[in-house]
């Protein structure tokens, strides 16, 4: 079944050609990649410690808090962090300017629970 589309249609399961769906796949790829082309080394790094940090801590997390942990200037962070919550995919923060969420994770209450292998309970964003 590798390689293989299957469409379900009512009581019946389809195989769709891979013509048809091949090229959307490459495009889908070319547009992500377009999307994330904005991303440093460092938008990663802050971005991968928010996410690690949100479930062990489960309190939101303040921009001084991230530029101590990975030794990178307050205003560079500041500019990181204003970077993604602007491209709209990776982070929001709260009134106070502490990141409340980070894509997949966040402090704040919503419908839907993760448990982390080590045990820290989060909600999923």
């Amino acid at each position: 079944m590798k390689n293989k589309l299957m469409l379900g249609l009512w009581r019946y399961m389809l195989s769709v050609p891979p013509f048809l769906w091949e090229k959307q796949i490459a495009k889908a790829k070319e547009k992500f990649a377009a999307h994330l082309a904005f991303m440093s080394a460092e938008h990663r790094e802050v971005h991968h410690f928010v996410v690690r940090e949100l479930p062990r801590l489960g309190r939101p997390l303040a921009p001084d808090a991230i530029a101590l942990a990975l030794h990178l200037p307050v205003p560079r962070v500041i500019a990181i962090l204003d970077d993604l919550e602007e491209h709209l995919t990776f982070l929001f923060r709260n009134n106070q300017g502490e990141v409340a969420w980070a894509y997949p994770v966040t402090v704040e209450k919503t419908p839907h629970r993760v448990t982390f292998h080590a045990g820290e309970r989060l909600y999923a964003a």
